[in-house]
């Protein structure tokens, strides 16, 4: 089985090359995923019809990875990364040094939630400014 923070980074590598079925793999029942402006979704599919609407391409640039014990079930473990985006919006204009913070909650192997924080929606007000 791999290390918390390994499930994480083999996830979002899946996610990052649209192996859907690859990532989904790596999913407990009841995986919740929460964004910003309180967007949740229980699929991934969900997800990336979501951010079809907001940009064309979007990649993470990883500054680090952190592993800690969750303090509320010490079965899991959290792992947070950060680090900053970039992509093209919808209009085709790139963006980049955006940053992210990702939080996952991983037990025995597999994801049960992500939350994410980003200045996404900051950048683009910027950019269609």
């Amino acid at each position: 089985m791999c290390t918390a923070t390994d499930c994480v980074r083999g996830f979002l590598s899946l996610m990052e090359r649209r192996d859907l079925n690859g990532a989904e793999g790596m999913l407990a029942p009841g995986f919740q995923m929460i964004f910003p402006g309180e967007s949740r979704f229980s699929t991934l599919d969900e997800l990336v019809a979501w951010g079809a609407k907001r940009y064309a391409s979007i990649g993470k640039h990883y500054e680090r990875f952190d592993q800690v014990a969750d303090s509320s079930n010490p079965a899991q473990q959290v792992v947070y990364c950060f680090g900053t985006l970039y992509g093209q919006w919808l209009d085709g204009k790139a963006f980049e040094g955006i940053r992210f913070i990702d939080r996952f909650v991983v037990a025995d192997g597999l994801l049960i939630e992500q939350r994410v924080w980003n200045d996404l929606a900051e950048a683009k007000s910027r950019d269609a400014a």
